[in-house]
């Protein structure tokens, strides 16, 4: 499904393709899906990136699923964010997938988390689960660059999870490690296991990991732009 061809042509600047992402502000997804030609599914379960699949091809977002940012022209990442009636995250939003082996010489700075919260554009989607998928509305959209207190919040939990990680301590990290950022399992099943390392420096198999921001961080950074209470 990501790798069908967008409505639009790739924006060419920041500013279009903001004002593009503002022209679909209040539509459903259900009307958007329609002029696109895609169904609409009945819930999240089994297409958990059904929106942000919808919105690249309303955007113009040319990564797929390749690795890099989805307007990689312009260097920015879309972030579809699921909120509720105050406009507060429903979940927690993937960053990338957290690299177990080969992180010797690994620094914040040239790290894939940094590379893909450089730039962000947010929008907002009601995500209230008594709202039918096809009636939930878009919000208007946000574009982000981490100030120096947040980039500081990003970095220590990034350096805290990836210092455990090539210690062999990847088994021992929980959800609640991290002020803002936090390390999980993202696996379709149990069996997706990859390699990482154990607590005597040998290769284990574990579950993949991924990188996630709390709640609690774009909570904040909703609420300072929006100006909600």
């Amino acid at each position: 499904m990501s790798e069908l061809l967008p409505l639009v042509t790739p924006p060419q600047s920041e500013a279009q393709l903001l004002a593009q992402a503002q022209q679909l502000a209040g539509l459903t997804l259900g009307e958007l899906a329609t002029r696109a030609g895609l169904p609409t599914p009945l819930n999240l379960k089994r297409d958990k990136g059904w929106i942000g699949v919808l919105l690249e091809r309303w955007l113009g977002a040319s990564a797929g699923s390749k690795p890099e940012q989805d307007f990689a022209a312009l260097g920015v990442e879309l972030k579809t964010i699921p909120v509720d009636s105050r406009g507060r995250p429903l979940e927690t939003t993937f960053v990338c997938v957290a690299p177990l082996t080969g992180n010797s010489g690994v620094s914040w700075e040239t790290s894939h988390v940094r590379h893909k919260l450089n730039r962000v554009l947010w929008v907002p989607v009601e995500g209230e689960r008594e709202i039918p998928l096809a009636e939930r509305r878009v919000g208007a959209p946000l574009l982000w660059s981490p100030s120096e207190e947040e980039e500081r919040q990003l970095r220590m939990d990034w350096e805290e999870l990836m210092d455990l990680i090539v210690l062999g301590q990847v088994e021992r990290i929980t959800a609640r490690h991290g002020e803002v950022l936090q390390l999980r399992p993202k696996a379709a099943n149990s069996k997706a296991l990859t390699e990482a390392i154990g607590a005597h420096g040998e290769l284990i198999l574990t579950l993949p990991r991924g990188f996630y921001l709390k709640k609690n961080f774009t909570a904040a950074l909703l609420a300072r732009h929006f100006l909600l209470g």
